[in-house]
């Protein structure tokens, strides 16, 4: 049933309330998954390996909860983190990308219950909505001291090289270097190329896609690691 409405960028989206509901009660139980470990006093390593056992059980509640998606999280991951490892990212910002990967798109469980059953938006009001789910992500997951760093990666891994991304408009260095390199691992794994059944043929393609927005897009360095990776042979997916 249909009794409220929400407004975002200049559009009423009609929502239905029963399923905000389901919606408030699934990131609840979320966050106290998350809360788990900050009850906990460990050694470094160890407390990595617990936050890392308990960052995939909630991405794995999220690849249920947005069947359309599944495995986007751990793909993301894999390949976000060989990006890190190229670009000589210490072991405690590797494991905070690792972290990010696995939940960046966490906020969109945040939006409008009708936002979180499709891959693609073709109406405006919608698109718009969708730019809110990394601020959100993020607001989400910011009480979790463990996730600090790991929240800023989310809350920037939409913005663009050129500024014109979202949802702060940063532009070039002052976007997080592990938001850069998040967003290329993102797009890299969500890129669809049709009728195309080779996994080689296709990584090709969606390398060659992120070549041609590199200085806008994405950062150019970290476009030129992963184009290393591959010219080394390297298969990048999960």
């Amino acid at each position: 049933m249909i009794l409220g409405s929400l407004f975002f960028g200049g559009d009423i989206m009609q929502i239905d309330t029963d399923a905000v509901d389901v919606s408030q009660t699934t990131v609840m139980r979320l966050q106290h998954m998350l809360k788990k470990i900050d009850r906990v006093c460990l050694p470094p390593a160890s407390r990595r390996d617990l936050e890392s056992i308990l960052v995939r059980q909630v991405a794995h509640e999220l690849d249920r909860l947005l069947p359309w998606q599944a495995g986007h999280g751990q793909a993301t991951a894999a390949i976000a983190l060989e990006l890190g490892r190229a670009l000589h990212l210490e072991d405690e910002k590797l494991h905070q990308l690792r972290l990010a990967s696995l939940l960046h798109d966490i906020g969109i469980l945040m939006l409008p219950p009708c936002l979180q059953s499709r891959r693609e938006w073709h109406e405006p009001e919608s698109y718009v909505a969708m730019q809110n789910h990394p601020r959100l992500g993020a607001m989400l997951l910011e009480p979790f001291s463990f996730l600090r760093e790991a929240t800023v990666m989310i809350a920037h891994h939409h913005e663009r090289w050129d500024g014109s991304g979202y949802p702060y408009g940063l532009r070039g260095e002052l976007i997080p270097l592990g938001a850069r390199i998040l967003a290329i691992a993102d797009a890299f794994d969500a890129i669809q190329v049709p009728h195309v059944q080779e996994r080689s043929l296709r990584d090709r393609i969606a390398l060659r896609i992120l070549r041609v927005a590199s200085g806008t897009q994405f950062d150019p360095m970290v476009v030129d690691a992963l184009e290393a990776l591959f010219t080394e042979g390297y298969a990048i997916h999960v």
